[in-house]
């Protein structure tokens, strides 16, 4: 089949066939007949199958007739991140290079006044992410009564990740004979039935089992250890050691984590970048742009990235945490093995992460290999993994412990002579004054306990405690008796 079939005009045909593309994707072919009939339309597909492309070509179709009126839209499409709503609006300018279609971008972290003038000269293609666009209808600035196409993007996203107040207001702004559009690559029943509740009447297109993963992704789980340290020595190994490393994309579940494995890497010396939701928006696109770019060969991102980027040529995505979702697992490494490409996917897996490695089985219903057949838990993982109730009988034996050794030390302390107390304490007062107006000597001071010698980064050795190898000048004074 070409896109010739499909019903698209002849202006679109011209700008995809520009673009390079020949055949359109499974999703596409089935998708863009019903949206070009004016269907509602819920797509399943898996993550880089060309989902974007289903809604964008035929809506560029559709808005060639009638024009855009300020300040009211005639197409709204719903994104769950920044980076998304900015790469769909990259495909609006690439396939409507034939027309002459305004697209209007609300994101946060960018000015306000200059998406407001967008916004005053109509709207063809509105794209946005749910709280930019309520603060600008807060504001009085868009009119939402004469939108015709309604597109949720990442559905169970949307839905599933705390927007479900926003989308239903979103969908009360806008008229009821709308044409409305979900696209995911996963739809669990729950969210299958409250996305009913906006569609009407819709035609289900699935051409892939819902949260199924491509077959061109080598995919393989990897034993890690629970320490920090430790884990990211792991990490680099397998960085050094991945064959075909084009580029890839580290997945971390914590914001923080992003962050202290960036500095990790980057003392390493990697080619590395970082990015999540904390960050400002303009550091977000420029990370985003020297990763596409080439110049950022890693990048360690969280779950923000996890959703319908398309950077075709990412080859490798490792999974530093494993995600506490299943559905989310499906989105991560679908980053890598875009458009028939080959993928490499590794997922580092504590003893702790056990019971999520199972929920993602169960997800996806993939035989997934362990690397080197599963690496077994070292004695260190194993005291950490020590169950709450061997842990709080260790805690009442060490206290037990402590509190003879304390009772044994008063013993010996009361037992002894007055005389042999500790030295500093039968110092006479003039020799103390002396002592403290005179500097301390090296050779003449004890040394202080200290730790072996640690390189600077905290990769290979555990972190020190307290003051670590420094111990402060005022702690070798010797004190003063007064009275």
């Amino acid at each position: 089949m070409t896109f010739s079939e499909l019903g698209l005009s002849p202006k679109v045909l011209a700008a995809v066939e520009t673009a390079g593309y020949s055949a359109p994707t499974p999703i596409q072919a089935q998708a863009i007949p019903h949206v070009l009939q004016r269907r509602d339309v819920m797509g399943i597909a898996q993550t880089g199958t060309g989902k974007t492309a289903a809604f964008t070509l035929p809506m560029i179709s559709l808005s060639e007739k009638g024009r855009a009126r300020a300040r009211m839209p005639r197409t709204l499409i719903l994104e769950p991140t920044r980076e998304l709503a900015a790469q769909v609006e990259e495909n609006f300018v690439k396939y409507s290079i034939n027309h002459k279609l305004n697209v209007a971008l609300l994101i946060g972290g960018v000015s306000f006044e200059d998406q407001m003038r967008k916004l005053d000269r109509g709207a063809d293609v509105l794209i946005a992410t749910p709280g930019r666009l309520l603060d600008l209808f807060e504001r009085g600035r868009i009119l939402m009564n004469g939108v015709e196409i309604l597109v949720i993007d990442e559905a169970d996203r949307m839905l599933d990740m705390g927007f479900i107040p926003d989308i239903e207001r979103i969908v009360k702004m806008v008229p009821f004979t709308r044409q409305t559009l979900f696209f995911s690559a996963t739809m669990p029943p729950i969210i299958e039935k409250l996305a009913d509740q906006f569609l009407q009447n819709p035609v289900q297109v699935a051409v892939a089992a819902a949260s199924s993963t491509s077959d061109t992704i080598d995919k393989k789980w990897v034993r890690a250890p629970r320490k920090d340290y430790e884990k990211r020595a792991v990490l680099r190994g397998l960085i050094d050691e991945a064959d075909n490393l084009n580029n890839g994309i580290i997945f971390c579940n914590r914001k923080r984590d992003v962050a202290t494995l960036y500095k990790s890497l980057s003392r390493h010396e990697y080619s590395v970048g970082s990015l999540h939701g904390d960050m400002d928006q303009s550091t977000r696109t420029k990370t985003l742009a020297g990763f596409r770019s080439g110049e950022i060969k890693l990048l360690v991102a969280s779950d923000v990235a996890a959703r319908g980027l398309d950077i075709p040529d990412v080859s490798h995505v490792f999974n530093y945490d494993v995600p506490t979702h299943a559905e989310d697992y499906v989105h991560r490494i679908g980053r890598c093995g875009r458009a028939g490409r080959d993928g490499w996917a590794f997922t580092m897996v504590t003893k702790a992460d056990d019971k999520y490695v199972q929920a993602i089985a169960e997800l996806t219903g993939d035989d997934i290999e362990w690397l080197d057949g599963g690496k077994p838990t070292t004695s260190t993982d194993e005291a950490s993994e020590a169950t709450p109730e061997k842990k709080k009988s260790s805690r009442k034996r060490t206290k037990k412990a402590d509190k003879e050794s304390e009772t044994v030390a008063k013993d010996a302390v009361e037992g002894e002579e007055r005389t042999t107390r500790r030295p500093r304490k039968k110092k006479p007062v003039e020799a103390e004054d002396a002592a403290v107006a005179a500097p301390v000597a090296a050779d003449d001071t004890e040394a202080a306990p200290t730790q072996p010698d640690r390189p600077s980064d905290n990769d290979d050795m555990p972190i020190p405690k307290g003051w670590g190898d420094h111990v402060p000048a005022f702690l070798l004074q010797p004190t003063r008796k007064f009275g």
